[in-house]
């Protein structure tokens, strides 16, 4: 019998039949379990005593108890917890935290991750991700050879002893079970160095003799380790060098723009694609069916859900939907309650529901116009400040604009393609989109990090529109005038492009 068969008939068989209960009728009764468990472990926090938690007895008076945040909303608090407070948002001292991209106000976010949250979230939504898969594929040797996993770095939170903040992917990796590094690769001095172009090779040439059966990771990094594993190798293919592999789990971003890149250098009739909606507040989803692209939303984590249909987000007070609320076909925006001590959080992610027999979903995008195809997080708030410094430092005035990706090509190279209309155009379009670069690396830690050395993401690339253009593209869809206007930023090109064949 193989390891893999061994692994899974001991650990995760378990599991696996646990999970079956998500396919029944009562599956939305687990989020009230949840409920009640978060509110009984915080009750007695400063945020649990101020907002009555020991008074909560139903979720009609959960939500009357306790406000819909953003980010804003628990700052204050979350700095305190970063500080070295304990009993805040969640009971004891929390040691970690999660670094992403910025809000309006703020370069960075900093979400708070207990050990409560390590185990009953993250680790748990890994471990479910390794069960599910297998229950797809019986005959997997997962196992039998080394997992590549990515993380990031991490840094140490103030100079406080034992306190981290880093990306999360980090944070994992740091606190792995020792038994998961006898089967992950890179060892974990290289997995958490903070240069990418070092880790890169570094990764490339640990793990170019290695049996590797399966991947871990962001898929545009991914996909630039595995062209740095070819460049050294001198293989045409990534089976050349791996011939075990046969699953990558990936998240993060969307794979769509990937997947034929991978095709073309994973050939392997048998390799398979997994995706998971984790993310640095939680593990949310993941691929139940590798054969439907739409995940199932996982409800016996340390998470409680709720839904607000996205035509009423800038209402004053939105109406708010529990699981059990749900209905297929519409638009939601996310609310999460955790045992990270996020209560009623807006993560500013939009979901639709495919199926609610089990619950099934998919990722519908942001609450505001985005860029994320590499990770970067730039959002309108950036692009505004960033275009307002390049016009003061260079006497410009923009008109109109949009922004999109343009994904990576077979040296994983890509960049972010801004098309401008200048009232008053720069003396240099270089210098403008050299300043316009820069300022976006200040005010978004993410985007600066995807940056780093031109090692993924490249400069960005400013094309000058004619006159009028934007407004000939409105007027083409009927929307000229009134409150309709182009997206100033897209995880798509289909906008963009549009306009720039009207461009020519």
């Amino acid at each position: 019998m193989s390891i893999t068969k061994i692994v899974n008939k001991l650990y995760l068989a378990p599991r696996q039949k646990a999970l079956d209960r998500y396919y029944t009728e009562h599956a939305a009764d687990m989020q009230y379990s949840v409920l009640h468990h978060l509110l009984q472990r915080a009750k007695d926090t400063e945020y649990g005593r101020k907002h009555l938690f020991s008074t909560i007895t139903d979720y009609e008076s959960f939500i009357n108890n306790i406000p819909v945040n953003s980010y804003e909303e628990l700052k204050g608090d979350i700095d305190r917890m970063r500080h070295g407070e304990s009993d805040v948002l969640w009971p004891g001292r929390v040691r970690y935290f999660a670094k992403s991209s910025g809000t309006t106000n703020d370069k960075s976010k900093f979400i708070p991750v207990s050990d409560e949250g390590l185990k009953r979230i993250h680790y748990a939504g890994g471990t479910d991700s390794v069960a599910l898969y297998l229950k797809n594929r019986p005959d997997s040797r997962l196992f039998d050879g080394k997992a590549l996993i990515l993380g990031g770095s991490h840094a140490t939170n103030y100079d406080i002893n034992d306190s981290l903040v880093g990306d999360l992917s980090a944070i994992l990796i740091e606190n792995i079970n020792p038994l998961v590094n006898l089967v992950r690769v890179p060892k974990k001095k290289t997995a958490l160095l903070s240069d990418f172009e070092v880790k890169r090779e570094r990764i490339a040439r640990e793990t170019l003799r290695k049996d590797v059966t399966n991947l871990s990771g962001v898929p545009s990094w991914m996909l630039s380790v595995l062209t740095r594993v070819l460049e050294i190798s001198g293989k045409q293919n990534i089976n050349e060098v791996w011939p075990n592999l046969e699953v990558f789990f990936h998240g993060g971003v969307a794979f769509t723009p990937y997947r034929h890149q991978y095709e073309q250098i994973i050939r392997s009739s048998k390799m398979r694609y997994m995706e998971t909606y984790n993310a640095s507040e939680g593990f949310f989803g993941q691929q139940d069916d590798l054969s439907d692209p739409t995940m199932l939303l996982m409800l016996d984590y340390d998470i409680f859900y709720e839904f607000i249909p996205v035509e009423e987000l800038d209402k004053e007070k939105p109406t708010t939907i529990p699981l059990d609320g749900v209905k297929t076909g519409v638009n939601y925006a996310i609310l999460i309650s955790t045992s990270c001590g996020l209560w009623r959080y807006l993560i500013g992610d939009t979901i639709t529901f495919s199926s609610i027999k089990p619950y099934k979903f998919t990722i519908t995008g942001r609450t505001k116009h985005f860029i994320n195809a590499f990770g970067e997080e730039l959002i309108v708030d950036n692009a505004e400040k960033g275009l307002e410094y390049a016009c003061s430092c260079t006497g410009a005035e923009v008109l109109e604009y949009t922004a999109a990706p343009v994904f990576m090509d077979n040296h994983a190279k890509c960049r972010h393609q801004w098309l401008i209309e200048f009232a008053k155009e720069p003396d240099s379009i270089e210098s403008f989109s050299d300043i316009l670069d820069q300022k976006l690396q200040e005010i978004n830690s993410d985007y600066e990090a995807k940056r780093h050395k031109d090692i993924t993401l490249q400069h960005l690339e400013v094309v000058k529109a004619r006159h009028d253009l934007f407004n000939q593209w409105l007027k083409a869809r009927g929307k000229l005038g009134g409150q309709h206007k182009v997206p100033r930023l897209s995880n798509s090109r289909n906008v963009i492009e549009e306009l720039l064949q009207m461009n020519a």
